[in-house]
């Protein structure tokens, strides 16, 4: 892949380069889907930053009496079985939901930069051994790891993360080493070593910049499946645990039981849930076409 100039794009349409709102308008324009999908992601972004801004009520506190509360004008999205409302409880969700997203995206996918590059660069018994780790770590789908180091190391926020990561490293891994292999002989790297730079500085400063542009689409990639395997966790009771508000959480706490006599408990979650991977599945989609001219029609 190679990284496509985007303000010479934007000079060849004609737009002012200097100006951020020509940019935007101009990404907008050529990329309607992927402009849909960023502001999806805009919204949920600020939600999760200025949630007690744009909530009125606790997520935590529970009120007997609102118990399955229908939607209202006091209570948009209605309250659940412990009278807890509903809309706070899926705008502070969204910071979980991020976190863990985001999180487990750039851990998963530093482990797998580091184990990538330098068994491509390196090669020999290090790149040998690394890709037999891969082979393991592949060898099961992502969610069926994610489940495995889950319960592994118990359900709480940080252990979540570090479970998604670590099923999210073989890809990463796979990418930067394919990308490796083929820069690691192309002339400016020989033209470094000729000058007497170390082989770790002209991995790190040399290789590893020209590997970013299909991390990065990877990386957006991920991020839905990311945001949809820690619900899936929650779900079922391997994830982020109470009392934080977690989308999965919601609907296993309320799909058996509440799904007929208050069915807002299950759509307004599950919406949240189906809005922010689509927004990610949009962007990341943009993104590719942007960093990889062999993408754009």
């Amino acid at each position: 892949m190679s990284t496509v100039d985007f303000r010479a794009e934007l000079a060849k349409a004609g737009a002012n380069v200097d100006s951020r709102w020509s940019a935007l308008a101009f990404f907008a324009r050529r990329y309607p889907l992927g402009a849909i999908g960023a502001a999806i992601m805009a919204l949920f972004v600020f939600a999760a930053i200025f949630a007690p801004l744009i909530t009125l009520y606790d997520p935590l506190t529970t009120n007997a009496s609102l118990s399955l509360a229908r939607p209202s004008a006091a209570h948009w999205l209605g309250c659940d079985f412990m009278g807890r409302d509903v809309y706070s409880r899926i705008v502070y969700g969204a910071r979980i939901s991020l976190a863990v997203g985001i999180g487990a995206t750039l851990l998963g996918g530093g482990i797998g930069v580091l184990i990538g590059l330098s068994s491509g660069y390196f090669g020999g018994w290090l790149d040998l051994a690394a890709q037999r780790l891969i082979d393991i770590l592949q060898s099961l789908p992502l969610i069926v790891m994610a489940l495995l180091m889950a319960a592994s190391l118990g359900p709480s926020l940080h252990n979540t993360i570090i479970a998604i990561s670590i099923a999210l490293i073989p890809s990463s891994a796979r990418v930067v080493r394919a990308s490796t292999l083929s820069l690691r002989e192309l002339q400016f790297v020989e033209a470094a070593r000729a000058i007497g730079m170390s082989e770790v500085r002209i991995a790190v400063r040399h290789v590893l910049p020209n590997t970013l542009a299909p991390l990065i689409v990877l990386g957006t990639a991920q991020l839905g499946a990311t945001i949809l395997i820690e619900a899936t966790l929650s779900f079922l009771g391997l994830g982020v645990p109470e009392p934080h508000p977690s989308w999965g959480r919601m609907l296993s706490e309320s799909a058996a039981e509440y799904v007929r006599t208050a069915p807002w408990l299950v759509i307004f979650p599950g919406l949240a849930i189906s809005a922010v991977v689509f927004g990610t599945n949009l962007l990341g989609d943009a993104v590719r076409d942007i960093l990889d001219p062999r993408q754009r029609g």
